[in-house]
């Protein structure tokens, strides 16, 4: 009988393997080593794929690009909702796969599915009307709004312990061993309210463009 036959190593089976473990283990746990083991192949053979780790870190976090929804900015929509929609998919991208968010965090780079995701965005401001000078400020202020509410949870970041929270010492806080268990409604609660705040000043900021044009 013959013996199965493994998978076919292919660079977008290497992504899914490294993916899952930076997922599972983190940014450290990633080396070509293990990840050879994941995939049950011999390490030099990622070498047909990817030269350094490095690399393989550069093709999980476009994977992660990839995700976010870009649909909405095509049609000639309005830009305000096209924004806050691509915000929410792009967040949600970012929180399935958190681990990633610092590689992310240092620009597109050459990956290609970040550079058509900078492309969409910048494009569509654009063509509703900004100039494109705010219309690369409008792309990085999404950017820092967004990874920077994938970085941490601000609700988890506190203790279930009420014996942390000394009245004499922190007189606000009382409640603040509640905030962990509630974690997700209010981080989303938190993105929701400054995205609308932000995307408020955009629409002043707008109108006065229109204005001045």
């Amino acid at each position: 009988m013959a013996r199965p036959r493994k998978p076919l190593l292919s660079t977008d089976r290497i992504i899914g393997a490294a993916r899952e473990l930076v997922d599972r283990e983190g940014l450290a746990a990633v080396s070509t080593r293990r990840l050879a083991a994941e995939l049950g192949v011999s390490g030099p053979s990622l070498y047909n794929h990817f030269r350094t780790k490095d690399e393989i870190l550069e093709a999980v976090a476009d994977s992660v690009s990839a995700l976010v929804d870009l649909s909405m900015f095509d049609g000639g929509g309005d830009w305000r909702t096209a924004l806050h929609d691509w915000a929410v998919s792009y967040r949600a991208a970012l929180r399935d796969h958190p681990n990633i968010v610092p590689v992310l965090a240092r620009g597109p780079g050459r990956r290609p599915a970040a550079l058509r995701l900078a492309d969409a965005v910048y494009g569509a401001m654009v063509d509703a009307g900004w100039p494109a000078a705010q219309a690369t400020s409008i792309g990085a202020l999404m950017r820092y709004f967004i990874m920077g509410s994938a970085l941490g949870s601000f609700a988890g970041g506190f203790v279930d312990d009420a014996s942390a929270y000394d009245p004499a010492d922190y007189p606000h806080l009382g409640q603040a061993h509640l905030l962990a268990e509630q974690q997700e409604k209010i981080d989303e609660r938190a993105f929701e309210a400054g995205l609308s705040a932000l995307l408020d000043g955009l629409a002043l900021q707008y109108e006065q463009v229109r204005r001045s044009a």
